[in-house]
């Protein structure tokens, strides 16, 4: 590394004389990382996804009758059509929801103190596991639960609500609570980023809230928003322990349906599923990355 001055009479550092050996050695344990925990993995499934087996045992002859199986089966498209829809509601519902918190915590709240008190106090439920947070609705929404209860003595209602639990609106409601947190944060650390003065600039030009809202922080929070989508789509898409204890074993997504699979030791056909999963989330990922451009919260 050396030291130059530029015309302006700041001085830069030049790299080009690193060594390659030392940008091997410093890229070498996260790659290493990334190959045992990532790349492996997906891997080790893709073969298997492609290997016969009987109610038994998993056999060594390649087949692509897994994939066959999965693609023929009306089930299949059901299954992965109610789990995107569980995915677009919730991050429909998240992104509006996080981005107002965002906004108060960014532009309303002036104490950087208070800023940091207030968004501790938005993660503090997740502190504790999501299995807990999601059992812990079942006393609020069930039949003789507080929300009924609460609705019957206040004569909103005359009978319980049964929708509350073990419904598409009790998994909705799960996922809602158990994924904001991660759209505000990205969208929230986008709010911070802004200049303060563009605001001040619109303001002055006579932009009203909602043409502030619209014109200037709406697009300069986009890389959050997208980060938030990525983490929530994703989320969603693969958690099968919410729909499990919210939709009472009533409720279909793909995570079940491949948690079945394994239980009835099919891992080739779980395997297979993965992989159509897999591919489904990362041809999202990649038209959400088509659209926003994250890498300026890089």
């Amino acid at each position: 590394m050396s030291v130059t001055t530029t015309s302006s009479g700041r001085l830069k550092r030049r790299t080009e004389g690193a060594s390659p050996l030392g940008s091997w050695l410093l890229a070498g344990p996260m790659t290493l990382v990334l190959a045992i925990f990532l790349v492996i993995p997906i891997l080790m499934l893709i073969v298997v996804s492609f290997l016969d087996y009987n109610s038994v045992q998993i056999l060594w002859s390649f087949v692509i009758q897994n994939y066959i199986d999965a693609l023929s089966s009306g089930t299949t498209y059901k299954t992965f059509a109610v789990t995107i829809e569980y995915a677009v509601i919730t991050w429909l519902i998240t992104v509006t929801v996080g981005f107002w918190i965002a906004y108060f915590l960014a532009f309303e709240v002036r104490s950087t103190t208070w800023q940091m008190a207030l968004f501790l106090l938005c993660s503090v439920p997740f502190l504790t596991s999501n299995i807990i947070r999601t059992i812990s609705w079942i006393p609020a929404l069930g039949r003789n639960g507080i929300v009924n209860t609460l609705l019957l003595h206040l004569h909103v209602i005359h009978q319980p609500l049964t929708f509350l639990l073990y419904s598409k609106f009790a998994i909705i409601l799960a996922f809602v609570h158990l994924d904001t947190l991660f759209m505000i944060t990205p969208i929230f650390n986008s709010m911070m980023r802004i200049d303060r003065t563009l605001i001040e600039a619109a303001r002055d030009n006579g932009a009203g809230f909602w043409r502030t809202i619209s014109n200037v922080i709406l697009p300069l929070s986009k890389s959050g928003i997208g980060i938030g989508t990525i983490f929530v789509i994703t989320l969603v898409m693969g958690d099968f322990v919410s729909v499990s204890i919210m939709g009472g074993g009533q409720s279909a997504s793909v995570g079940i349906m491949i948690q079945n699979e394994i239980s009835l030791l099919q891992y080739p056909a779980a395997a297979a599923n993965s992989v159509i999963l897999l591919a489904i989330v990362l041809i999202m990922v990649f038209l959400i990355l088509r659209v926003i451009d994250i890498r300026k919260e890089l």
